[in-house]
């Protein structure tokens, strides 16, 4: 399918997909293109690799110093990204950055790197170690940071622990997810033995503590009498990385960007893994489920089950009433497009479009298993062609990210902040109970009337 705005880029009909149509009839007969180079003349919303390193799999880290190498532009994407709450904030307060210039360019910036390190560390003596992010400024004029970073290392005596995350090195910020992943495996996980054995013990694996996410998730997970050695790497410490070997089983949430290590770890050390959803009533209840039944805890887990069921049943009744019936449009990163699909229908809405910026194969598969004929579905949709399906299919409710809701709110859609979250934590049965709340003072919030109403009269764009 190709929308009206594409017409002078028609490679953009192999990314747009009716369910349904085309031969397109279930999961194994649906072919969309994805996770290839964007299209030349495409105003991709896509990040790049150093983005999805930085922001999304090393940067929760909290005990570290993080430091940018590169143009200061690279790291003004740090600032304000995603709340990755911790214990210590210490990672959200501070952005480091060498602040490569012009004559680093010409004559190089690795004592730069190195001497940004050294004065780092010693400016915050109580941080565990080093993570340097690598952009593509250093990169392209074969700076050697990584010896730059052992050399450093050896002089302030802690792990420099260096990311080749340079912008360019993948289509989108997924390929930043994998060099995150295999260099924390590498250089970190190993590298400690627990100081007691770990019987009942297990990562939280693609969990990254948005909006404290983990207070919703760990205490039933514990209360069942598991062990969360870490989460990889929602309020993780350096520490808690290098033992992380050591769990028995890995239970992954987010099975775009961290399946990776999962593997890794699984052929290493033995380590087996599940795959679970961590968003809404039923998902949080198999997540449980599927742990306990792991180490024989069942009757544990249905305890915990039927308690936070109870307490929030009436809250998720009182949000079914007033929401059923509602059209959304989600557009996430990748998993959550399709993870959000089910807890949706939780609440009695419907999924009418679905979109992804750096969706795999295997993201599109689970999409086009869970969403009903005549659905949308968007590998890496531009703005125009997001504003003309805002337009041309009215959803009630649009479900995205920081870039998008500009947009959103200037077409008087109601939006809900997917990527962040616009309080938050939504994970767990109590943050289930705060996502259809939010949803709910979106979709029923008046302002969206009075806007549509003086919509072209005050400079405002017309739909």
């Amino acid at each position: 399918m190709l929308l009206k705005c594409d017409k002078t880029i028609p490679e953009r009909e192999k990314h747009i997909v009716i369910k349904g149509k085309g031969g397109c009839t279930s999961a194994r007969t649906c072919k969309i293109s994805c996770n290839i180079p964007t299209t030349p003349g495409d105003m991709t919303e896509r990040g790049c690799t150093y983005a999805g390193c930085r922001g999304v799999v090393g940067g929760p880290v909290k005990d570290v110093i993080h430091i940018v190498h590169g143009p200061i532009g690279c790291a003004y994407y740090s600032w304000g990204y995603r709340p990755h709450l911790a214990d210590d904030d210490f990672h959200l307060t501070y952005v480091l950055v060498t602040d490569m210039d012009e004559s680093n360019i010409i004559f190089g910036g690795e004592k730069k790197l190195y001497q940004a390190i050294v004065e780092a560390s010693r400016e915050f003596p109580d941080k565990k170690g080093v993570f340097v992010y690598n952009t593509c400024a250093p990169a392209l004029i074969g700076d050697d940071g990584r010896d730059a970073a052992k050399m450093a290392s050896e002089k302030i005596g802690k792990p420099v622990v260096f990311f080749p995350c340079e912008g360019f090195r993948g289509v989108s910020q997924s390929q930043g997810h994998h060099v995150g992943n295999e260099i924390i495996f590498k250089e970190i996980v190993g590298t400690k033995e627990p100081e007691e054995p770990v019987v009942y013990g297990i990562n939280l694996v693609g969990e990254y503590n948005i909006k404290g996410d983990l207070k919703n998730i760990q205490p039933l997970f514990e209360e069942m009498g598991i062990e969360v050695i870490t989460a990889f790497t929602g309020n993780a410490s350096i520490e808690n990385l290098k033992v992380m070997h050591r769990a028995k089983l890995n239970v992954v949430h987010c099975q775009r960007s961290a399946t990776y290590i999962a593997d890794m770890m699984k052929e290493k050390y033995g380590t087996p893994y599940i795959n679970v959803t961590l968003w809404g009533i039923d998902n949080m209840s198999d997540a449980l489920r599927d742990t306990a039944r792991f180490f024989g805890l069942e009757r544990e887990a249905e305890k915990i089950i039927a308690r936070e069921k109870e307490r929030v049943a009436p809250h998720i009744e009182y949000y079914k009433k007033r929401l059923s019936g509602k059209k959304v449009f989600i557009y996430q990163g990748a998993p959550r497009a399709w993870h959000w699909v089910k807890l949706l229908k939780e609440i009695g809405m419907e999924t009418a479009i679905v979109a992804t910026t750096f969706g795999h194969d295997d993201d599109y598969r689970k999409i086009f298993e869970k969403v009903r004929k005549g659905t949308l579905v968007v590998d890496n949709p531009n703005a125009l062609e997001i504003a003309e399906i805002l337009t041309e299919y009215t959803p009630d409710l649009f479900i995205s990210g920081n870039k998008e809701k500009y947009l959103a709110y200037k077409m008087g859609v109601p939006f809900v902040n997917g990527h962040t979250y616009d309080s938050g934590p939504y994970a767990g049965f109590r943050g289930m109970v705060k996502f259809a709340r939010d949803i709910d003072r979106a979709v029923h919030s008046p302002v969206w009337k009075l806007l549509r109403e003086n919509a072209g009269n005050n400079g405002g764009i017309k739909i």
